[in-house]
């Protein structure tokens, strides 16, 4: 028995590349139930069932809450993004045909269900019907089940109805469908069957669990409801009595908590073969799906998480290894880059990698209620017996470089591949990630390092009482460690080595100077992408750590990157030497004395270029020069990634994430702020004039953003707009808004209330032109709370 899946997954699946997720919001809002009939004959719209009571009910259709009424008395007390509210709901509510009488959302609603137009039984299944609004539909329209969020709304492609999945789970193929099968409800099958054969088909119960224990279950038209409270309670305690450490290691307390997922495989989304339409399925067994992926299939398979996360799952040849592709759809909605995991398959491997699954939903998790999010060489800790072995730790997560992407299935940037990490590697993937990446990159000949896992390997690493980190690094309780500025590059070449900093991290060497000790200055590095080779680090059976370099294949070395820079100031001036330069396992050691040590701060204070000449007193005799350079050039980021307004790119822009989202809900559905793009590359959010006055004056207009759309976020969602994006443009006194998604412009009803709600805002501030070119991103969602 086939599942109806939320609009969200419909919507990903027509478009591929939607995300969504969820959160809280104190704001109640418009309510969908005022749409008339016939408002989307193409798509369904499925919407949260409220269980509140009237008074509660009655908050969302007035588009306030009970104190914003009472705030209401009193003008000057209320934001001007709320003042602009009602004119603008006022607008929408005309374009789109919304009834005013709040008795048709309520009161009027059982007179509506009775008075709702029939379907000739001459032209049924001929001619395309007039669809019942899901906001008239709070039961199932034959046997009276009440729709919750796991109790889902089928519309009949025949009649036009709105019923249960028992209710409404048979297929036949329909003539103004082009011929295609269609779901209809029991009663237009049983009436289009006896035009050909008599008889009536039934279905039995079935259960469909997401992956993060979350039931959707349907039943037969005479059976009686199910608490999904009491269902979920007994799921969780009969997995909590089969695997009580399958929490991930650093999982979430309270009400978000994960319990230990269900051992079976999560829901999968399938096409019906109509426009816009998906199923949630538990299909066929493993075995049989197995089968499918060594086949070959053109599409991967699709599992359902969550109703606003995916698992993205396809057997590929990579670099002549079979392995999984697994990646995950949805995590761009909580701020988190995707995730994309390449596991190479055992012989003979019967099962899917569904550890994943768990860890992935721990990931989003993280993200969402946390706000801890994996950045390029950041890791991830999973619990003990993650893919069949308690040495497995974790994953590294490093961007695609020199790498070959061919083949892979990836989703939209910003993505992360995770490499798999051993217990014994762990101290590394703290204090030292680039070393673990590049040494990964020796063992397995790839540059800089694979983007694939190996299960049941060796550890890379063992004790560190050997390694110079041993000094720099606290390896038992992280007090301090080796302190690293973005975007900083270490080059090697003969005779000459170039330490590069970006101009735009001055701030971030200052605090490094300030904290360091006065005779010794200790610097990590990032990856150097402009190098085509770079120092590597590798332990020996005897536990001694040497040095080796690892290279592009079949190119020249001629730039090798470090990983590191030491300046010691213990070179005495009797020594005979101006300075001495070494290379130590992967990094730089430059031996210098006290007075050119601190002529070295002092021109790192200035942001002022330095060289450190290295040899002996004889002029004769010196060899080799190190130059601490500063450069405009800052390394790239956000590749790949485009504006949702027009396509602009929005590479080498500086963007950050919104540490407090702000979210609003309505009508099952929630619009999040996941982060701000600043348009001009010379501007940097930490070093604008009035920052703090400018964060505010964003806030609240991410605020008026929100507030104007919240009572259109099915109409959008219903769209494909789940990503969205507002532009400000600031034109001397005037400001210039501009608002789009999937790379066009919102429609001019959505254009004009934002632009009366946001201009308000503007006026109600002293300072508007404080404001700089921005890009706020929001994601619409399903509320799944």
């Amino acid at each position: 028995m086939r599942q109806a899946v939320t609009s969200t997954l419909s919507i990903w699946g027509e478009r591929r590349f939607g995300y969504s997720t969820l959160k809280e919001s104190g704001e109640s809002l418009l309510d969908e139930r005022k749409l008339k009939p016939g408002l989307k004959e193409d798509s369904v719209v499925e919407e949260k069932e409220r269980a509140e009571n009237e008074q509660e009910q009655l908050e969302p259709v007035l588009g306030r809450p009970a104190c914003l009424l009472e705030d209401t008395q009193q003008p000057g007390s209320m934001d001007p993004s709320e003042l602009t509210l009602d004119s603008c709901q006022e607008n929408i509510k005309s374009s789109y045909g919304m009834d005013s009488a709040l008795n048709t959302a309520f009161g009027g609603r059982k007179a509506s269900l009775g008075a709702l137009p029939m379907q000739h039984c001459s032209s049924l299944g001929t001619t395309a019907p007039q669809w019942v609004p899901d906001s008239q539909a709070p039961v199932c329209m034959k046997c009276g089940t009440k729709f919750s969020f796991t109790k889902r709304r089928h519309h009949c492609r025949a009649c036009g109805k709105v019923f249960c999945a028992v209710c409404c789970d048979l297929r036949f193929k329909l003539t103004h469908l082009g011929g295609k099968e269609g779901r209809v409800c029991v009663t237009c099958h049983s009436s289009l069957r006896s035009r050909e054969c008599p008889g009536n088909q039934r279905k039995e119960q079935k259960k469909v669990w997401f992956a993060d224990n979350v039931l959707s279950q349907s039943r037969s038209a005479n059976s009686s409801p199910i608490n999904r409270s009491e269902c979920h309670t007994q799921r969780v305690e009969l997995a909590q009595a089969d695997d009580s450490d399958s929490q991930a290691g650093h999982g979430v307390t309270g009400e978000n908590t994960k319990a230990p997922p269900p051992k079976e495989l999560p829901p999968i989304l399938t096409s019906t073969g109509v426009k816009g339409d998906y199923t949630l399925e538990e299909k066929r067994t493993e075995s049989l799906l197995l089968e499918e992926l060594e086949r070959g299939l053109a599409e991967p398979l699709v599992f359902v998480l969550n109703a606003n996360l995916l698992a993205v799952v396809k057997i590929v040849s990579y670099v002549n290894r079979r392995c999984w592709c697994v990646m995950s759809k949805g995590m761009h909605a909580v701020g988190q880059p995707e995730v994309v995991i390449l596991l190479q398959c055992l012989p003979e491997e019967k099962r899917f990698p569904t550890d994943i699954f768990n860890h992935f939903i721990q990931i989003y998790w993280d993200a969402r209620t946390a706000g801890k999010l994996l950045n390029n060489l950041s890791h991830s800790l999973v619990s003990r017996g993650f893919l069949g072995n308690n040495e497995h730790a974790g994953f590294l997560y490093v961007r695609a470089t020199f790498q070959s992407l061919e083949g892979l299935p990836l989703p939209a940037p910003p993505f992360l591949f995770g490499l798999l990490l051993l217990r014994a590697e762990l101290l590394w993937a703290k204090a030292f990630p680039l070393r673990l990446m590049l040494r990964l990159g020796a063992e397995y000949r790839f540059y800089p390092c694979p983007l694939f896992s190996v299960r049941f390997r060796e550890p890379l690493f063992g004790l560190v009482n050997n390694s110079i980190m041993r000094l720099l690094v606290d390896f038992r309780f992280f007090r301090y460690t080796l302190p690293m500025v973005p975007g900083l590059i270490v080059d090697l070449e003969a005779r000459s080595t170039c330490i590069r900093i970006p101009k735009a991290r001055h701030p971030e060497l200052l605090k490094v100077l300030n904290k360091s000790n006065e005779r010794v200055l200790a610097l990590g590095a990032s990856f150097n992408e402009q190098a085509d080779s770079h120092l590597i680090c590798v332990q020996t059976a005897d536990g001694q750590y040497q040095t080796q370099a690892i290279s592009i294949h079949s190119q020249p070395r001629r730039v090798t990157g470090s990983c590191f820079f030491v300046f010691s100031g213990g070179l005495k001036a009797s020594s005979g030497f101006l300075a001495k330069s070494s290379i130590v396992e992967d990094g730089l050691m430059v031996q210098i004395t006290m007075e050119t040590m601190a002529e070295l701060r002092r021109s790192l204070r200035d942001m002022k270029n330095f060289t450190v000449t290295c040899g002996k007193l004889n002029p004769a005799e010196r060899q080799e020069c190190v130059h601490i350079q500063w450069q405009d050039e800052e390394p790239c980021i956000n590749k790949g990634i485009v504006s949702p307004i027009d396509g602009r790119s929005m590479e080498s822009l500086t963007n950050i994430k919104t540490h407090q989202p702000l979210e609003f809900r309505a009508n099952g559905k929630l619009i999040r702020w996941t982060e701000t793009f600043y348009l001009q590359k010379d501007q940097h959010p930490h070093g604008v004039s009035n920052h703090s006055n400018q964060s505010r004056l964003t806030e609240r207009l991410a605020r008026a953003f929100c507030l104007a759309l919240c009572q259109s976020l099915c109409l959008l969602k219903e769209d494909g707009m789940t990503k969205l994006a507002l532009r400000v443009i600031p034109e001397g006194q005037k400001m210039e808004f501009l608002a789009g998604s999937n790379g066009q412009c919102l429609p001019p009803v959505y254009q004009a209330c934002l632009n009366q709600s946001l201009m308000a805002v503007l006026q109600s501030n002293c300072h508007p032109h404080t404001l700089s070119q921005l890009e706020l991103i929001f994601y619409i969602l399903e509320d799944t709370s």
